[in-house]
C-alpha cells in the first residue's frame, strides 16, 4: 500500500485545503492520473498516483490539512479491472468506471466544459445541455447538485429560484483569506493615497489599428494594451526610483531592476504574477510573458517562483468596465498603477472641441517614501509616453536625442 501525503509546497506554508476528489474512493487508477485538487494560501496544484492501483481516500473534501499528512493510499498489488482503461489522456476529466453500470453512457462534452462523471451521466440521461446549467465547482465544473437544480428550475441558467430567501454558508478559501489578509494589512500598514490623472489613447488605439493583425501573424500573439502601459511605466520608474522601492525597518531598498506585477482575476481569486526584468523586453515579449501568465492564472497553474516578488504593479479595471477606483498597493510594493475603462469624451484640444478616447488613471502609492513630487511626476511622465508612444523607443523625443538635448 502506498501512501500519498501533502507535498511541501512553499516555505511559510503549513496547510492547504482539499478543494476536491477528481477520483472516487475505491476506483482504478492509473499512474500519474490526476487524483485531487489542492489549495494553499497562494497556489492551487494537484496531487498524482505515485503507482497504478486502487484508490483510498483518507482527506476529505474540505478538509484543512498539514504538509505532510496522509492525503490517500493506493493499493498497488490489487488486480487490475477487467475492461480497465488505458491511461487517461486528460486526467482532469474524471473517468465514470464508478458509475452503476446501468447508467447512461454521458456524451462527450466541448472541450471547455468540464463535468464531474455523475452530472455528466445525468446531463446525458435527461438531455440537459452544458448551457443550461452553471457549474459551481472549480474553474466552473459542473457538478451533480448544478445539473439537479437546472432541472428542478427548467430555463433559469443555473437553477436559481426565484424569490428565493436562502442563505448558502461557504467556507473561505486559503487564497481568499491571504487576500482578505493582505488587503487589510496594506490598508493598515502603509500611508496609502492615491493620484489621478487621465490620458488620451488616441495614438496607441491608432498603432493597434494599424499594425494588429501584422504583429498577430508575426508573433502569434495579440498586440494589447498591456504592453504599452508595461513599456511606458518601465521607462518612468528608472526616471522616479522612489516608486520602484520599498520601506524595510528604517531602510528604503531601491529595485534597479523592474519586475512588474500584473494583476489577474483568476476562478479562485485575484492573483498577481510577476514579469521579470521588464525593462529590459522588448514589446513582444511583453505581450507573450502577459498572455502565457493569464492562462496560467486561468487553469490555476501558477507557480509560487511566478507569484513571489515583484516591485510595481500594474491592474486593470477596465476590463470589467471600471471608469475610475483606488487601486490598494500590493505589500511590500510602495505603489500600484490603475488602468480603467477607455471611454469617448468631450475634450479642448488646440482650442476646439473633439471627442477622445480618454482613460483614467491611479495611482495609489505609501506617502512614507514617495511624496507628491514624485508619485505626480510619474504619473505624468507615464501620461506623456502613451500619448505620444514613439517617445518609448528612446525614453526621449527622437529630435532632442538626434540633437544631444
Amino acid at each position: 500500500m502506498i501512501e500519498i501525503k501533502v507535498p511541501t509546497v512553499g516555505e511559510s506554508i503549513s496547510e492547504v485545503t482539499l478543494v476536491q476528489w477528481l477520483k472516487a474512493d475505491g476506483e482504478w487508477v492509473e499512474r500519474d492520473e490526476l487524483l485531487c485538487e489542492m489549495e494553499s494560501e497562494k497556489a492551487t496544484f494537484e496531487l498524482n498516483a505515485e503507482q497504478a492501483g486502487v484508490l483510498h481516500i483518507v482527506a476529505q473534501a474540505g478538509d484543512t490539512i498539514n504538509i505532510g499528512d496522509l492525503a490517500c493510499k493506493i493499493d498497488e498489488t490489487a488486480a487490475r479491472p477487467e475492461g480497465a482503461a488505458a491511461p487517461v489522456a486528460k486526467p482532469a476529466e474524471a473517468k465514470a468506471a464508478a458509475a452503476p453500470s446501468a447508467a447512461p453512457k454521458a456524451e462527450a462534452l466541448p472541450a471547455d466544459v468540464k463535468a464531474t462523471p455523475v452530472a455528466q451521466a445525468i446531463m446525458a440521461d435527461k438531455k440537459v445541455k452544458p448551457s443550461e446549467v452553471s457549474g459551481t465547482g472549480v474553474s466552473g465544473k459542473i457538478l451533480k447538485n448544478d445539473v439537479l437544480e437546472a432541472l428542478n428550475s427548467p430555463g433559469i441558467k443555473g437553477g436559481a429560484t426565484q424569490l428565493s430567501r436562502t442563505d448558502r454558508p461557504e467556507k473561505m478559501s486559503n487564497l481568499r483569506k491571504t487576500i482578505s489578509r493582505r488587503l487589510v494589512e496594506a490598508k493598515n500598514s502603509t500611508a496609502m493615497l492615491t493620484t489621478f490623472n487621465e490620458v488620451d489613447m488616441t495614438n496607441i488605439m491608432h498603432i493597434r489599428s494599424k499594425y494588429k493583425d501584422g504583429f498577430k501573424e508575426s508573433y502569434g500573439v495579440n498586440l494589447g494594451f498591456m504592453s504599452f502601459f508595461t513599456k511606458a511605466c518601465t521607462i518612468a520608474l528608472t526616471e522616479w526610483p522612489a516608486v520602484n522601492a520599498y520601506v524595510d525597518g528604517d531602510q528604503i531598498i531601491y529595485h534597479e531592476y523592474c519586475d512588474i506585477s500584473i494583476a489577474v482575476s483568476a476562478p479562485k481569486g485575484l492573483v498577481v504574477p510577476v514579469i521579470r526584468n521588464a525593462e529590459s523586453m522588448s514589446m513582444v515579449e511583453i505581450e507573450q510573458a502577459v498572455v502565457s501568465l493569464a492562462k496560467k492564472a486561468r487553469d490555476n497553474k501558477l507557480s509560487m517562483e511566478e507569484m513571489t516578488g515583484g516591485t510595481f504593479t500594474i491592474t486593470n479595471g477596465g476590463v470589467f468596465g471600471s471608469l475610475m477606483s483606488t487601486p490598494i498597493i500590493n505589500i511590500p510594493q510602495a505603489a500600484i498603477l490603475g488602468m480603467h475603462k477607455i471611454q469617448d469624451r468631450a475634450m479642448v484640444v488646440n482650442g476646439k472641441i473633439e471627442v477622445r478616447p480618454m482613460m483614467y488613471l491611479a495611482l495609489s502609492y505609501d506617502h512614507r517614501i514617495i511624496d507628491g513630487r514624485e508619485s505626480v511626476g510619474f504619473l505624468v511622465r507615464v501620461k506623456e509616453l502613451l500619448e505620444n508612444p514613439e517617445l518609448m523607443l528612446l525614453g526621449k523625443d527622437p529630435v532632442k536625442a538626434l540633437l544631444g538635448m
